[in-house]
């Protein structure tokens, strides 16, 4: 079964949307404030304009204003992070995200760090992550939300399975294992530091890859039957693509593919902890 991603992101976007301004309601979700996600533009990416206009595209269908800083690359780390926490202080921003990735030479995690966590919908700074980490937090970061919705809806029980993380990166590898310890789960992450990944490929009930690499898992490093989640996203010969071989499909009884899987989910769970935080 291959998931179809922009499906469940559609469905959430109907609720979201029926949460935020119920059609019998006099006033919505947040009363006379509508709900705002600010974010913090560095530079001029392309790439980064695309996924921007995505995000801003889903805000205007379920009601939500999002209002766009823009400053140039070169601006200093000290300057940014004075400009976020000035974002941040603004009442009528509900949420405050920086779109990434950041230009070479700036600090991210300091960067990150200027959200506080009550504004912090991507969990990306310290003291959300710490929050989550520790079981504390009322909301997921976007893609852990967006794995768990896949399982979720799909009754995949993650107790009793072998496991690999292929990756240990802030915005996918490290959040997921994290998760996936604090629900109980067995598993084992693995990089490129890993001598013959393909042993504990080949041993995995369920591989949740966010590399950022094209097609590093074949079939051949997997099972029959194996639940495989790419979450890893880079461009080949000018394509969007993932880490995980589409191919592994046949092999598959879940697969989440790039593009079209758990990339719209993620937009989608962003936007419901917007929501959660406006509460």
């Amino acid at each position: 079964m291959i998931i179809d991603g922009k499906a469940i992101s559609e469905r959430i976007k109907f609720s979201l949307r029926e949460e935020i301004s119920p059609p019998e309601a006099d006033q919505p979700l947040a009363g006379k404030k509508k709900i705002r996600l600010a974010v913090i533009k560095v530079g001029n990416n392309p790439v980064t304009g695309k996924y921007l206009e995505v995000k801003r595209k889903f805000a205007e269908q379920i009601g939500v204003d999002v209002r766009i800083y823009e400053v140039p690359k070169d601006i200093s780390n000290n300057k940014l992070r004075e400009k976020i926490s000035d974002v941040v202080h603004i009442p009528e921003n509900t949420g405050v995200i920086i779109q990434l990735p950041l230009p070479e030479g700036i600090n991210m995690q300091y960067i990150l760090d200027a959200i506080t966590p009550e504004k912090d919908p991507d969990v990306l700074s310290s003291k959300g992550w710490g929050k989550f980490a520790t079981g504390k937090s009322k909301i997921l970061p976007p893609v852990v939300g967006a794995v768990k919705m896949i399982f979720d809806e799909n009754k995949i029980e993650i107790k009793g399975k072998n496991i690999i993380v292929v990756g240990a990166g802030r915005l996918v590898g490290k959040p997921v294992a994290a998760w996936l310890i604090n629900e109980g789960a067995t598993l084992s992450v693995i990089d490129e530091n890993t001598l013959n990944p393909s042993n504990y490929t080949l041993d995995a009930d369920i591989i949740i890859s966010g590399v950022g690499k094209p097609k590093i898992i074949k079939p051949d490093m997997v099972k029959d039957g194996i639940i495989a989640i790419d979450c890893g996203t880079s461009e080949s010969s000018g394509q969007v693509t993932g880490d995980i071989d589409p191919a592994i499909a046949e092999k598959a009884s879940l697969f989440a593919p790039v593009p079209g899987g758990v990339g719209p989910i993620t937009i989608a769970i962003l936007f419901k902890n917007l929501i959660e935080l406006a509460k």
